[in-house]
């Protein structure tokens, strides 16, 4: 009978062990590839990177608009801009102009 209350103590402490090593691998592996887990946060990061690039990418198009909108305004027009501006929409070419022609 010894014997037996002995090794049935063996295999309850194992079992313990076990399941504890269990739970605890369980939580360490969401812990890091969860939803909510460093992979995620690192994920979360890089993409907050990129889109903080992006912004100020378009913050600095969309200033170069302004300020070539604020030159085509009524109240301060200038004739240069007016003048390339016509050219390009209608395709005009001056026979004094030079003309270059840009390679991609």
């Amino acid at each position: 009978m010894q014997t037996r209350s002995r090794l049935r103590t063996f295999f309850i402490a194992v079992l313990l062990y076990l399941v504890a090593g269990g739970v605890i691998s369980y939580f360490a592996y969401h812990a890091y590839n969860g939803d909510h887990g460093l992979m995620a946060k690192r994920n979360y990061e890089q993409e907050v990177v990129r889109l903080e690039t992006e912004l100020a990418a378009l913050k600095t198009q969309r200033q170069a608009m302004e300020n070539k909108v604020s030159l085509m305004a009524a109240r301060n027009l200038d004739p240069d801009m007016l003048d390339e501006q016509g050219r390009r929409e209608l395709d005009f070419i001056h026979s004094k102009d030079l003309v270059m022609i840009k390679g991609h």
